[in-house]
């Protein structure tokens, strides 16, 4: 199941990881990486519920791209206890230039195999996903 685009494939776990987020709750994030000498997009690491948003903006490399996906939790201004899952396109401005195309380019094919994603977010650095951007886009 390559993309015609970047020749990538999604590596089984990716899918299963994602839904352990979605439906069980158990991770709070997902990182992936392409592994561009297999061609597939694979699981890098799996955030324990219990770990925070600080946790999850130090797995991602200061100059390297990665997809993750983060699962946020927040209180409405009714005071409603919600949910939402955010797909972040980490692609820092130091990231070597070839990398960034490839992850541009299959970034839509493997989103779509994520069924549920709720916001999109696309980051240079870190600020461009900080915890105030997550919680003006959970609403």
């Amino acid at each position: 199941m390559a993309n015609a685009a970047s020749g990538m494939a999604v590596h089984d776990d990716c899918k299963l990881r994602f839904l352990e987020l979605k439906t069980k709750r158990t991770h709070r994030f997902v990182v992936y990486k392409i592994e561009e000498k297999q061609k597939q997009v694979v699981v890098e690491k799996v955030g324990e519920p219990i770990q925070t948003y600080d946790d999850f903006a130090a797995t991602l490399p200061a100059d390297e791209c990665r997809y993750a996906v983060y699962d946020f939790d927040f209180v409405t201004a009714e005071n409603c206890q919600k949910s939402k899952i955010f797909f972040i396109a980490w692609c820092p401005d130091t990231a070597k230039v070839r990398s960034k195309m490839i992850y541009a380019s299959s970034k839509d094919r493997f989103k779509r195999e994520l069924d549920g994603i709720q916001v999109e977010l696309q980051a240079t650095d870190p600020t461009e996903m900080d915890l105030d951007v997550f919680r003006s886009r959970a609403n």
